[in-house]
């Protein structure tokens, strides 16, 4: 006690006893007494007597201004973390940066409290809290610089929280931010196919699978838009015309790479550049043996995603890391069977199967050669001329081994709707598509089957929906472009049909299918003269059956019935030796008035489980002549009401 208090609290000490003090320095009457005085004595009367550590703790805490810190600091740290979040994307400083200045300022609070637990803020400094403790009052002044932090903060944050909550509101379904008006998402990326620098041109096979599996891994995360395959094999490795690439493609970014391999040494380079700017945002060479490839492929993948700033959840993580085989020898099988599968002719397909029974002898438990191997048994009945009553059933058992050593595969899920579509358990495909959908939601493939199995069971708001989906993620698939006009087609939107089937034919003017839905849509726009010759274009680019019942049955409703019995009778030989669908025989039939003829092929198609394309009766504009029919209207609800 300093003596100027000591002599204080002795002249006021006998205040406390009830006795007249001699009160303020010497002085009895108060308004003699000095005012600095009263003052001091005032602030020795309010401080807490005694041994501070003696006191309650938590009012300690108080007294010192711990709470008060504490609260300053995490409104500020909060504001601080949130306003980083929104401005370094701006300058693309990664997200590890972002993180490291998160976790300090975790760190920073118990060592804030510490500092406010010894020393205080004064207007000489900041002093030791002892030593504040022994100033006057007056010395001491109240700061209320924590209160003006605490609601500045707090006003920064809720601003920041409400920008967030605007843009969050305005995201696509799929989950990602929208583009602003006229521009591409920042969070979308294209992987161009990789130059194989190897010295055997064999080894195109394994570049293109390095290519697919990294694409593959990215199109696992959700917050990602990635292009599908299909639409970047168009373009060259290295073009030099990245930004209108980027464009057509609809994407922000692309990733380059090369692959070269010599015995089990494998060198992969890659570099993701952002097209609009330029800018080369990562790069990275990886020489790994053979058996490491899927570290290399998982670990590029993740790199890309941090890199790009989207968000990776718990399963994506998990999915992006797992190796779908532990052996090198069926995975480089597996790899030339998808090679085969993606050329999508009846020898190839054929040469895929092989290849996918060799990769499941080397590793009985890859899940994904079963999928292959049931993708070209499915395919075999539009490409190779082969009964649906003969490719289906190893399809059917394929998948459900795949199923069974990994549920969660997308790829597994949609294969298995696709055969359900073509086995005519319509609803089991629809609950299928969705959950491969719900497991991989980049996978256009998944969405364009989604797409068909909602037509046909006539629900044509989702189907279009699923189908623009499809595009938007395969944007030069032709197949995906040209079965979009067909659901158009079927919910009988003729010139949106028209529309979109032409857009196929600019990306290929030879793919015979679509010429084969242009002539569908014209002719029922009425437009008979030009029908004629998109079905025989699609037959001399395809000499399929439909093809040639599409021209057989124009002829009949265009008058030229002689041409049309002989097409019928073509077709009914060519049965004889191979597969000819009932289906492409019922529409000849239907043109030609015998309506009887062509329900009983329909019915003997059914009977026989001969199926291909039986599940579009419900809603084929070609059918609508038989819609009435008892006998018709009777295999419609068989086919479409469930099993």
């Amino acid at each position: 006690m300093n003596t100027r208090e000591r002599e204080l609290r002795g002249q006021a000490g006998p205040s406390r006893t009830g006795a007249t003090p001699k009160a303020f320095g010497g002085v009895t009457n108060p308004k003699d007494a000095n005012f600095d005085d009263i003052e001091y004595f005032l602030a020795l009367e309010a401080k807490p007597h005694g041994d501070p550590m003696n006191r309650n703790f938590f009012a300690e805490l108080k007294r010192r201004n711990v709470y008060k810190v504490a609260v300053a600091y995490i409104v500020a740290g909060w504001a601080l973390s949130q306003g980083i979040a929104q401005v370094f994307p701006v300058f693309d400083i990664p997200n590890w940066v972002i993180r490291s200045i998160v976790v300090l300022i975790i760190i920073g609070l118990p060592i804030a409290l510490v500092l406010a637990w010894m020393f205080e803020l004064t207007p000489q400094g900041i002093k030791r809290t002892e030593t504040a403790d022994a100033m006057p009052t007056v010395l001491q002044q109240k700061k209320h610089t924590w209160i003006y932090v605490v609601v500045i903060g707090a006003l920064l944050s809720i601003g920041l929280f409400f920008l967030g909550r605007y843009t969050a509101g305005n995201k696509l379904e799929s989950g990602r931010p929208p583009a602003a008006a006229g521009s591409l998402p920042e969070k979308s990326i294209a992987v161009l196919p990789f130059d194989n620098l190897s010295r055997d041109p064999d080894n195109a096979f394994f570049a293109e699978g390095v290519q697919d599996e990294i694409l593959t891994r990215l199109a696992k995360v959700a917050d990602l838009k990635v292009i599908s395959r299909t639409s970047t094999q168009h373009f060259k490795s290295a073009p030099e015309d990245l930004r209108d690439i980027a464009k057509k493609l609809g994407v922000t970014n692309i990733l380059e790479g090369s692959v070269q391999k010599a015995s089990d040494q494998v060198r992969v380079n890659v570099q993701l550049i952002n097209a609009m700017t330029d800018a080369h945002l990562w790069a990275d060479t990886y020489d790994r043996k053979l058996t490491d490839i899927f570290a290399v492929e998982s670990e590029i993948a993740k790199t890309i995603a941090d890199t790009l700033q989207a968000k990776l959840t718990g399963a994506e993580k998990s999915s992006i890391a797992k190796a779908p085989t532990a052996n090198p020898e069926a995975y480089e099988l597996y790899l030339k069977g998808r090679f085969f599968w993606n050329k999508r002719t009846g020898t190839d397909l054929r040469k895929a199967i092989d290849y996918f029974d060799q990769a499941i002898a080397k590793d009985p438990n890859y899940a994904l050669a079963y999928v292959g191997l049931a993708d070209s048994y499915l395919l075999l009945s539009s490409y190779a001329a082969v009964s649906p009553g003969e490719s289906l059933p190893p399809a059917r058992s394929a998948l459900k081994k795949a199923l069974e050593l990994d549920d969660s595969l997308a790829e597994a899920h949609a294969s298995f709707g696709l055969l359900a579509t073509l086995e005519l358990d319509l609803h089991r495909a629809l609950d299928e598509l969705k959950r491969a959908v719900d497991l991989k939601l980049n996978y256009a493939t998944a969405h364009h089957w989604l797409a068909l199995a909602h037509m046909t069971l006539a629900q044509f708001d989702p189907a279009i929906s699923e189908a623009k989906r499809a595009i938007e993620l395969d944007p030069l698939s032709l197949i995906i472009n040209a079965d979009t006009s067909w659901i158009y087609f079927s919910a009988r939107r003729y010139d949106e049909a028209e529309a979109q089937v032409r857009k196929t034919l600019e990306i290929d003017p030879q793919f015979f299918l679509a010429h084969y839905y242009l002539g569908e849509v014209l002719q029922f726009k009425g437009r008979l003269s030009e029908v004629i010759g998109e079905f025989q274009k699609a037959f001399e680019l395809n000499n399929d059956p439909y093809s040639l019942a599409m021209l057989g049955q124009i002829y009949a409703r265009n008058g030229q019935r002689d041409e049309a019995q002989k097409i019928l009778a073509r077709l009914n030989e060519e049965a004889k030796s191979h597969y000819v669908p009932p289906y492409a025989l019922a529409l000849v039939q239907i043109a030609l008035g015998d309506k009887d003829r062509a329900i009983e092929e329909l019915e003997h198609a059914y009977q026989e489980h001969e199926t291909n394309y039986l599940f579009a009766i419900k809603v084929d504009p070609m059918l609508d002549d038989l819609r009435g029919d008892p006998r018709f209207d009777a295999l419609v609800r068989k086919i479409t009401g469930g099993k």
